[in-house]
């Protein structure tokens, strides 16, 4: 423990690339960090605003927006000043620690919310008529904070772990921001326990939630292959398309990094980069695109603004 304040700043240095690079990444991910904030804003407002979305689906969906908001504002403005920053950027060992927790908090808070996601599909799918009694306001709330007390503990167990390890050598971690894999070679001290962490702490409670949204799909296709119309059997089919989407690039960069932990590829934090930057984006993209209900309340809100300035 001693040895642990003798490194009281790490300096991210990002992934090796040309130089010339640095100004093109920043301008695109400064974009899709901008996109992203601005359409899971949108979100949230349609979904406050809108009385016909105030439904359990769209409960979880703003949910799943916030976290998406933030999940992006922990790591992309650092990723920015790492790439204007030719030395690479330095952040204090306090940051450090704040960010791989309010990282890995949100990270497995948006794992354990998709799992309740298709648990809600669902019930609306397998149980239609008893399904307002079964996910009713209050059970909604007690899933959606059980999420986020989960998450909670989640992230301090990985949390308290990583920063227990003495740092006593080299301070410069290959990636744009602190996540846990690049920082476990930087201690002076065997990490196996560590790597054990991740891989039960994170890659099996990753693969248990998709294990667990796989098994609701399987029942939720099982019912639809009852619905009698084509009509009824299509709209089923595109309620949870938009939920899939989001659930298959969520896991599978997760679960690839994490079921890896003593990987030495660069393609780890190549994959992270993607997962971190790309994922909170696809949510406002996918569910405007393929919703129909989310598309209808932003023309009535547009209608609404132009309605109000006109006057």
């Amino acid at each position: 423990m001693t040895n642990m304040s003798l490194v009281t700043t790490f300096i991210l240095t990002g992934l090796p690339h040309a130089p010339e690079l640095d100004t093109l990444l920043c301008g695109i991910f400064l974009v899709i960090y901008v996109l992203t904030v601005v359409g899971n804003l949108l979100i949230l407002l349609v979904i406050t605003v809108d009385p016909c979305l105030h439904t359990p689906m769209y409960y979880f969906l703003s949910n799943l927006s916030f976290i998406d908001m933030w999940f992006s504002t922990v790591t992309v403005p650092q990723m920015l000043m790492t790439l204007v920053s030719p030395e690479g950027s330095p952040i204090s060992f306090p940051s450090c620690v704040a960010q791989l927790y309010s990282f890995h908090f949100l990270g497995s808070t948006e794992c354990f919310l998709y799992t309740v996601m298709a648990y809600d599909r669902f019930l609306a799918i397998s149980y239609p008529l008893r399904y307002a009694s079964m996910m009713s306001g209050r059970t909604c709330a007690t899933l959606a904070t059980t999420t986020w007390l989960s998450g909670s503990l989640h992230s301090a167990v990985q949390t308290t772990m990583m920063f227990r390890l003495p740092f006593c050598g080299p301070n410069q971690i290959q990636h744009y921001f602190c996540d846990a894999p690049p920082i476990l070679k930087l201690a002076c001290a065997d990490t196996s326990a560590n790597e054990l962490v991740i891989f039960v702490n994170i890659g099996v409670v990753a693969s248990g939630c998709f294990l667990l949204i796989v098994l609701s799909y399987v029942s939720i296709v099982h019912s639809i292959l009852k619905i009698r119309t084509s009509e009824g059997r299509w709209r089923a089919f595109q309620t949870c398309a938009s939920h899939c989407t989001v659930v298959l690039c969520f896991f599978v960069p997760c679960i690839f990094i994490y079921l890896r932990p003593g990987s030495k590829e660069a393609m780890d934090r190549i994959v992270a980069v993607f997962y971190t930057v790309m994922t909170p984006l696809l949510n406002p993209v996918v569910y405007t695109l393929r919703n129909k209900e989310v598309k209808k309340a932003l023309v009535k809100l547009k209608d609404k603004v132009v309605h109000s300035q006109s006057k």
